[in-house]
C-alpha cells in the first residue's frame, strides 16, 4: 500500500531529483510546454503549480523564494511580470499534463506538460535567429580562409 508516501523517487537520488525538478522548471516557464515522461510530468504539475502560487504574490521575500527554487533570474521575472498577470483570477490548476504515446527505446509513456493559456510564440525560444547567426559567422570564416575560385 501506498499510505504516506510523498512523491515519486523516479530512480534517482534526493540531489538529482532536486536538480532535475528545477531544470524543468525553468524549461517549463521559458518555453510554456515540454515534452517528458508521464512520471516526471506528474511531479512537475505539482511543483510548476506551487512556483506560480508564489509568484502571484509580488513582494521581495516570495522573490526570493522563487530565486532559491529556481535559480535563475530571468525566469523569475517571467514569473512575477507575465504569468503573475495572466494567472490573477485563476485559483490554481495552472498546467496540464497530457499523454503523448510510448517512447521508441524503452517504451516508457511520453507526456506533454504545458501552461494553460500559453503563449504561441515562447515554444522554441532558444533557437531561432541567434543559432542562425551563429552558423552564418561560422560559414562566413571558412569562407575568408577557403575562397573557393571557380
Amino acid at each position: 500500500m501506498r499510505h504516506k508516501i510523498a512523491y515519486r523517487k523516479l530512480n534517482r537520488t534526493s540531489e538529482h531529483r532536486k536538480a532535475m525538478i528545477k531544470n524543468m522548471l525553468n524549461s517549463l516557464i521559458k518555453h510554456e510546454q515540454i515534452e517528458t515522461t508521464l512520471p516526471k510530468a506528474k511531479e512537475l504539475k505539482v511543483a510548476i503549480d506551487k512556483v506560480i502560487t508564489i509568484g502571484k504574490k509580488k513582494n521581495l521575500a516570495s522573490k526570493k523564494i522563487l530565486f532559491s527554487k529556481l535559480q535563475d533570474s530571468k525566469s523569475v521575472k517571467k514569473l512575477t511580470d507575465t504569468l503573475s498577470k495572466r494567472y490573477e483570477k485563476r485559483n490554481g490548476g495552472y498546467s496540464r499534463v497530457l499523454k503523448y504515446g510510448f517512447r521508441y527505446g524503452d517504451n516508457s509513456p511520453k507526456a506533454i506538460i504545458e501552461l494553460v493559456d500559453k503563449d504561441f510564440n515562447a515554444k522554441g525560444q532558444d533557437s531561432g535567429p541567434k543559432l542562425n547567426k551563429k552558423v552564418e559567422d561560422k560559414e562566413k570564416k571558412i569562407e575568408k580562409k577557403d575562397p573557393i575560385k571557380k
